[in-house]
């Protein structure tokens, strides 16, 4: 799949996303120091070249630009090396499609006919073959998915909208089969569609979803990535930079800073990024484009530059065929919170408030009812085989039962198979300072001497947890929210963290299935109240399905 996104009559230069546009040809690089924004821990970084000095945007343009449409064809090469990996994988996408739609209804076909060749529906008079009737329905299959931009550049390789997108157009395309049928007393094999339907868009998300993996592995590695200038005070630039570091696999890095208004910085050491390079910006971002070789300029504060220089810069970057993203300064908001309303020639953002009651927490119980009693079921024989584990294995009951704080600030007694010695209680203090949980308010050590034999599996695969399902049960848990606290942990909370009790703690979550132990103190908290904020039904589907892949590969489980 490698050489798709590669040609043969590009040059190295241009061909490699992790090299240099600006070559040692053009300009001979001074050597750089450790400490220089131009290096970086992640191999093959796009932020390797963000530390290119406006001397060497200068030499560039005495050297290779005399006029300002040259230095404007050079500015271009980022977007158009982004465009250029973007363009194959949007061929290889449309070609996967086609080769999906065409195995889904053929399967369709075979399984309710038999062979290609038999079956045929009466249209008024006539009779017509389903192997045509299936070609048709490729056809507008294939058709639809190119209507509704399921492969357009701004949805693929991150986010659900390319999802959504690929669903609502299989909807649509059944959906009109489904009224002509009726409208032209076409008397369609109820069977066909019902394979075809719900087979298509497993097979189509299954595709999207390996193909996106492939692009998150990539990106994983520095390629495939989307170069960011963040303009805006230090602050907001710097939330913005660390927070994109954070998800390297949707596909932004910020590879350097503009501060207007902001006396001329040293470079910003960044957590998670390393030191990134500040640009000035006088009202032309042309030489930080070159210095920085950014694709896309991300404004996080207006407040120096006012409407007329937002437009203006919007202006030089269409030129520049650099792309402008805004950021309004808003984290851990989900998109379905977020409405943009034109009013007065200004676009606002509308942020809708977090729904904890009505439809939405009903839903929910019913959802956590029904799950926990299916879970509790499928699960009864393992369960019954972790007691007898626990009780061979160590003296002392097969069940834990320990205080933890759910909804409200109301306590209950938690229920998990017990994996320590009966006393481990009581030697906490003797283990205290093998604490290997950053911050110091969660306690979790790797090796802990307290773990019995059996606990110790059982914790790798969370089989200890599952006795939760009965909380869920008596409405003290729900099967997706924040991790249940300690009273002790409570206790530390301030205004913003207690916001993880509005709603039940969680059998899983967003901890769960993002490192488990192996998070920090901040990123636990940041994670649940990112989901709290923004907790819906599908959300809790996603990460209740991606919880068995976290359980699988037990990393953080100790």
């Amino acid at each position: 799949m490698t050489s798709l996104f590669q040609t043969t009559d590009t040059p190295e230069l241009l061909r490699r996303t992790d090299s240099p546009v600006i070559s040692d040809a053009l300009v001979r690089r001074k050597d750089v120091g450790a400490g220089d924004s131009r290096t970086s821990t992640r191999p093959g970084s796009l932020r390797r070249t963000a530390g290119a000095s406006l001397a060497e945007a200068t030499a560039i343009t005495s050297l290779a630009t005399p006029d300002s449409d040259a230095l404007a064809a050079l500015l271009t090469i980022p977007g158009a090396l982004r465009a250029r990996w973007q363009q194959r994988y949007g061929t290889w996408l449309a070609a996967s499609d086609v080769i999906v739609v065409i195995g889904v209804v053929t399967a369709a076909h075979l399984l309710r006919f038999g062979n290609v060749t038999s079956g045929s529906l009466w249209a008024g008079h006539a009779s017509v073959a389903y192997s045509a009737v299936s070609v048709l329905i490729v056809l507008a299959w294939v058709l639809v998915l190119a209507i509704y931009h399921t492969r357009a550049q701004q949805v693929i390789g991150a986010g659900p909208e390319e999802f959504r997108r690929v669903w609502t157009a299989t909807l649509w395309v059944f959906g009109v089969i489904a009224v002509v049928s009726t409208l032209f007393k076409f008397e369609i094999a109820r069977g066909y569609l019902a394979i075809a339907f719900p087979l298509g868009l497993l097979a189509l998300s299954v595709n999207r979803h390996l193909a996106r993996m492939y692009v998150s592995a990539q990106r994983r590695r520095g390629r495939f990535m989307t170069a960011v200038l963040a303009v805006g005070e230090p602050i907001s630039a710097t939330v913005l930079a660390q927070s994109l570091a954070r998800r390297p696999s949707d596909g932004y890095t910020v590879v350097g800073f503009c501060t207007p208004g902001v006396p001329q910085l040293e470079n910003i050491v960044v957590p998670g990024l390393g030191s990134v390079r500040v640009f000035p910006y006088q009202g032309d971002i042309r030489d930080a484009i070159a210095a920085s070789q950014a694709d896309t300029v991300a404004l996080t504060s207006a407040g120096e530059l006012g409407p007329e220089g937002i437009r203006d810069l919007s202006w030089q970057l269409e030129k520049l065929g650099v792309d402008l993203v805004v950021s309004p300064g808003i984290v851990d908001v989900a998109g379905p919170r977020l409405t943009v309303r034109p009013v007065a020639d200004l676009p606002l953002i509308h942020v809708d408030k977090p729904q904890y009651q009505g439809a939405k927490r009903f839903q929910k119980r019913a959802f956590d009812v029904c799950f926990a009693l299916l879970a509790l079921l499928a699960a009864s024989p393992i369960m019954i085989v972790a007691a007898v584990a626990v009780k061979v294995t160590s003296r002392g009951p097969v069940f834990y039962r320990a205080e933890r704080i759910g909804l409200d600030s109301v306590p209950f007694r938690m229920i998990k198979f017990r994996t320590m010695v009966v006393d481990a209680d009581r030697r906490l203090a003797e283990v205290a300072e093998l604490n290997d949980s950053a911050g110091g308010v969660l306690f979790k050590i790797r090796r802990d001497p307290r773990v019995t034999r059996a606990g110790r599996h059982l914790r790798r695969y969370s089989i200890d947890e599952l006795p939760q399902f009965i909380n869920v049960l008596l409405g003290e848990m729900s099967v997706v929210g924040p991790r249940p606290p300690l009273r002790s942990e409570v206790e530390t909370y301030d205004h913003r963290v207690r916001r993880r009790l509005l709603v039940r703690p969680g059998i899983t979550g967003l901890w769960q299935v993002s490192g488990r132990s192996d998070l920090a103190w901040e990123d636990s908290v940041r994670l649940d109240l990112s989901y709290v904020e923004n907790w819906s039904m599908l959300s809790d589907l996603a990460i209740a399905a991606k919880t068995v892949g976290a359980i699988c590969r037990g990393s953080g489980a100790y």
